[in-house]
């Protein structure tokens, strides 16, 4: 089945304290939060509850043992998926985003796979950095960036 309700995807996220941040985003934004293993925490570490504080009992949570797994199991649309990765092609801000979104993101130290990658290279998205100093952004930042601009079009 299709999945409908839109979407922040971690792709084997590390750091707790950034999914928990993101779980926190999606119960403020009313979004699904998919997470695919392996994790670099355990999903009851504390520190994703810290992060997420009382609200991560609301997050509406989907676990998946693959990328794979992912798009059989949840099976977004090819044209709602937009992959996030600092060379993508295009700006966040020149995207036309469906109502069923799912913004995919890479683990903190590596950003997307190959297996991720592979056939999706039209769908990918970067967040415009002005500054040469930076390379990239904290995760829970730019998926918080991402899932307000992604809503911007579709509320």
């Amino acid at each position: 089945m299709t999945a409908s309700r839109p979407a922040i995807v971690l792709v084997r996220p590390e750091i707790a304290g950034n999914t928990g941040s993101v779980g926190r985003t999606c119960v403020a934004l009313d979004l699904d939060l998919c997470l695919i293993r392996p994790y670099g925490f355990e999903i009851t570490d504390r520190n994703v509850r810290r992060a997420g504080l009382d609200y991560w009992k609301h997050v509406r949570l989907y676990e998946y043992d693959s990328w794979d797994d992912f798009l059989i199991r949840r099976a977004p649309r090819p044209e709602a998926m937009f992959l996030f990765e600092e060379y993508g092609a295009r700006s966040f801000y020149n995207v036309d985003y469906t109502p069923d979104f799912h913004l995919v993101f890479g683990q903190e130290t590596l950003g997307l796979g190959k297996a991720e990658l592979s056939g999706h290279e039209d769908r990918l998205v970067k967040l415009p950095m002005r500054s040469p100093h930076i390379r990239s952004l904290n995760l829970a930042n730019a998926a918080t960036a991402a899932s307000y601009q992604a809503l911007r079009g579709i509320l």
